[in-house]
């Protein structure tokens, strides 16, 4: 199941995408548009959700949103993909030898096909295409073997930073964090439906030129390692967002930084894609 939030004739919903069209889950959600409310009891109403087949929209006709806007938490993993390191490190990153983690604050997250902001406070916004997904139960000290278990779906993310806060900062904590720099979406696809999330494809171009392209096999660390050392610490809950990381070919390590008008698109095959045009602060 492909699980949204949309906008029509400006009333914003849940919904499910099939083919071309955005199905209404207002039914069995009832009213309102939390997504995360929803993951806190979707086991026992997907059979309901399966079964809905109306009221429908045109996918073309509706505006769709960030697919989850209200999580707890928005954690993000740092240089996982090892020619990202060696880019990296070239760039004067020291490379770390465990998980690396951050937040993104979660008022960075935006829709999307929603513009992006090129913040008047600095000069280095970059890329970074990553495959997000989404806790679906409460956990805590997950194993490997049940990390997937706790997944409810997959999204595509575009991990916006700007660089020159980002080294400022230790933790990357504001660097990573300026409003709309979490363009999520389009939609979450659902555990059921990801064979194996280590075996898709990650593209990103910038004005149709392609600048990363990897698999997520490539990963440094691993979805399953990636849940069992956060759940070591923390407990993750339904609707938490977790962002795994980026491959080589960042604008940074080529001192290439977006401009104003810049359109990026980040794509997961299977998963769909977003596509955000960054624009000047106002």
């Amino acid at each position: 199941m492909k699980l949204c939030r949309f906008t029509e004739n400006g009333t914003t919903r849940i919904g499910k995408v099939m083919d071309d069209t955005v199905i209404d889950l207002s039914e069995v959600v009832g009213a309102g548009h939390s997504m995360r409310a929803l993951l806190t009891r979707f086991d026992s109403v997907k059979a309901a959700l399966d079964g809905v087949t109306g009221p429908a929209f045109a996918l073309s006709g509706v505006t769709l949103e960030a697919p989850i806007d209200d999580p707890q938490k928005f954690l993000a993993i740092g240089m996982n993909y090892q020619a990202h390191a060696d880019e990296a490190a070239a760039a004067g990153i020291p490379i770390p030898t465990s998980q690396l983690w951050f937040n993104k604050q979660v008022s960075c997250i935006t829709g999307p096909f929603h513009d992006v902001d090129l913040p008047k406070a600095s000069e280095m916004v970059d890329y970074e295409a990553e495959l997000g997904f989404v806790i679906g139960k409460t956990c805590r000290h997950v194993s490997e073997d049940e990390a997937l278990s706790v997944i409810a779906g997959y999204f595509v993310c575009n991990d916006v930073s700007a660089r020159d806060w980002q080294a400022r900062s230790p933790t990357f904590t504001l660097g990573k964090s300026f409003d709309t720099h979490g363009p999520i979406g389009p939609w979450i696809t659902t555990s059921d439906e990801v064979a194996d999330p280590h075996a898709l494809m990650l593209h990103l171009s910038v004005n149709g030129e392609e600048r990363q392209r990897s698999s997520t096999g490539d990963m440094i660390y691993n979805i399953r390692k990636q849940v069992a050392y956060l759940s070591t610490v923390m407990t993750l809950e339904p609707g938490d967002i977790v962002a795994t990381g980026t491959p080589a070919g960042v604008g940074i390590a080529s001192n290439s930084f977006l401009k104003p008008g810049d359109v990026v698109r980040v794509e997961v095959d299977g998963l769909g894609h977003i596509e955000n045009r960054f624009v000047p602060e106002t």
